[in-house]
């Protein structure tokens, strides 16, 4: 059964170690190999610049980011196919794997929108305002402040709406995530768990969970322990709370995967990497219907995606 996983941070490693391989090196949790392995069929590659930086370079760091997509990720690999166009997924062939890259934290652009639409032009389906720091469009789940979103945040929303791209909620504190439902057309949340299943600010209340499954969103699990069950080791018996909690609310035709590899320090016992995927699905095919675990897999990301005929 193919797989779409809608967060990886593979772009960060190949970064932060260059000599790294995309094909198989080892620390890459989602390398082409593994994605091969675990049937994955659309991996969504974030852009991600640690906080620390100084925000003058930022932008040239995402800069540099997106080129080793295309050198290393792209280039290197024939089956692997950038999605340029929504459309581009529906034109996979067999054995093809789309990429997708997305950004997460607005600290990219700053406030030079010139800079955002120049990542729309380059690919970026989806944009997550924030990390879990503050920035210029929104607080994130980190800031004590706990704000909403900014004039520049509402305005990156609307931008975002008019390119047909996400308005991924995945860290924006709870404040900035209802303004979200309130002004986004196309809202997810790339990797979050139930917070009535694991209490970690990372999470989303039943509330939330309902609120993007009332918007057709959906919601990518994140494999991540301390998001699962609060501790650094998490079976993937763990991992189905969290489904089966979100299906009892409604959004059975909104859970989807949204791993996390490659940013995560802890691991699910056998969902290690993507090659690993198999376990997952065939743990979920012994609780749930065929029919079902398509939708978590991947039906449920198809439905959702924004219709997007332009010719750009």
């Amino acid at each position: 059964m193919q797989v779409f996983d809608l967060h990886c941070d593979a772009l960060l490693k190949l970064w932060e170690d260059k000599s790294r391989s995309y094909t198989n090196h080892p620390s890459v949790e989602t390398n082409f190999e593994r994605l091969q392995q675990g049937k994955v069929r659309l991996q969504l590659f974030a852009i991600f610049i640690e906080p620390y930086f100084p925000s003058d370079i930022k932008f040239q760091i995402a800069l540099e980011q997106i080129d080793l997509f295309h050198k290393k990720v792209i280039e290197q690999h024939p089956n692997m196919k950038k999605i340029v166009n929504w459309n581009d997924i529906h034109k996979l062939k067999d054995g093809e794997i789309g990429a997708l890259l997305t950004l997460e934290g607005a600290d990219a652009f700053g406030n030079d929108l010139t800079k955002l639409r120049t990542l729309y032009q380059l690919g970026v389906k989806s944009i997550g305002l924030t990390w879990n720091n503050a920035n210029l469009t929104a607080d994130g789940v980190g800031e004590p402040r706990g704000g909403g979103l900014t004039e520049l945040g509402f305005e990156v929303v609307h931008l975002n709406n008019e390119q047909m791209v996400w308005t991924d909620v995945s860290h924006l504190a709870e404040a900035g995530f209802w303004n979200v439902m309130n002004s986004a057309q196309y809202p997810i949340a790339s990797h979050s768990n139930s917070k009535t299943i694991c209490n970690h600010r990372r999470n989303l209340t039943d509330e939330q969970a309902q609120a993007l499954f009332q918007k057709n969103g959906f919601i990518g699990l994140v494999f991540n322990p301390p998001f699962i069950n609060g501790e650094e080791q998490a079976t993937i018996d763990d991992l189905l709370k969290h489904v089966e909690h979100f299906c009892a609310l409604g959004g059975k035709n909104h859970v989807s995967f949204g791993s996390d590899f490659d940013g995560i320090s802890y691991h699910v016992k056998n969902l290690e990497h993507a090659g690993k995927y198999p376990n997952f699905i065939n743990e979920l095919l012994k609780r749930y219907s065929e029919a079902d675990v398509r939708g978590f897999a991947y039906e449920n990301v198809l439905k959702s995606i924004p219709l997007d005929n332009r010719k750009r």
